[in-house]
């Protein structure tokens, strides 16, 4: 019962065979799933107007060994294919509106444990060896990955010469950028639901030309593992229509720590060399605040008084 469309056999199969709450919850699944995925079982009993326990009793009936268990299975299919509209109300259920900064500060707690606990470190390890030893370094996100695209893009850059952000403001545009691309080559391609096209084309192009391919995304399950030989799983969720992106941003910390590690001599050289950049053409000393102080302000706050 990996899918949705195992789980919906399920039912139908089990239907004549269960009591009228568990029915009441088979209809309101079939029909509701987008928001059933992400409803507690104590919500989701007092939606369909049975208990809890019924709700729970229900999962294991259909082979689940509880409702946590039914409820990923189900979210894990149908989260992908939610519209932003589908997003909002899905969040309504879950969230109490006078807790919403308690409840999403929770969760991105819970999706870094989960991450931590889940990342398999050989995997970790991999990606590390692949970026230290490749001739050229593609990072491509798309839409909300952008963000953690241009992040990881930035630190490499510190770290290596041979860093290149995919732009992606359509196909074309990526392919082109990718035209030189060969087997001594990576790309590290960043996506969570909603699953973006481009990105997986873009992998799959590199795929093609025998690139190595490192996938940032959010499940075993996820599309971006098509073509991958390497898959850092982060997990992730979604808040209204906001991608709750602070695990895959976690891994990329790590990701940029342990390069870091394997670099130090070259990487303190480099920023050996920007510290004496900045000073010489003052990068930093018009955009930072300087402290005041106090003895300063107080004379000039004296000198205000006196001219008054």
């Amino acid at each position: 019962m990996s899918n949705k469309s195992d789980l919906n056999t399920k039912m139908n199969e089990l239907y004549k065979s269960m009591s009228k709450g568990q029915k009441l919850l088979t209809n309101y699944i079939t029909d509701n799933y987008d928001k059933a995925a992400f409803l507690t079982a104590a919500k989701l009993g007092e939606t369909v107007g049975v208990s809890e326990s019924t709700v729970v009793r229900f999962a294991m009936f259909l082979g689940y060994k509880g409702y946590p268990e039914f409820q990923k299975a189900l979210e894990e299919t149908v989260r992908n294919k939610l519209n932003s509209v589908q997003r909002m109300e899905v969040t309504y259920g879950r969230i109490e509106k006078n807790a919403v900064l308690s409840s999403v500060l929770s969760s991105d707690a819970d999706k870094i444990r989960e991450t931590m606990e889940s990342m398999d470190e050989d995997v970790f390890e991999q990606a590390v060896d692949t970026i230290l030893n490749a001739r050229k370094i593609y990072v491509i996100g798309i839409r909300s990955c952008a963000p953690l695209a241009s992040f990881l893009a930035f630190y490499l850059n510190l770290m290596f010469d041979n860093v290149i952000l995919l732009q992606t403001n359509n196909s074309s545009e990526i392919f082109e950028q990718m035209i030189h691309m060969n087997e001594s080559d990576v790309i590290i391609g960043i996506s969570f639901p909603r699953y973006s096209m481009r990105t997986l084309k873009a992998m799959e192009f590199a795929n093609n030309r025998s690139a190595k391919v490192i996938t940032l995304t959010d499940s075993v399950h996820s599309p971006m593992n098509l073509y991958s030989s390497c898959n850092l799983i982060a997990s992730s969720d979604m808040a209204s229509i906001v991608d709750s992106l602070v695990a895959p941003l976690s891994v990329i910390n790590a990701l940029i720590v342990a390069l870091c590690m394997k670099k130090q001599d070259s990487v303190a050289e480099t920023l050996e060399a920007l510290e004496d950049i900045w000073d010489e053409y003052q990068v930093y000393e018009n955009d930072e605040i300087d402290q005041v102080d106090d003895s300063l302000k107080m004379r000039y706050a004296k000198i205000g008084d006196g001219d008054e």
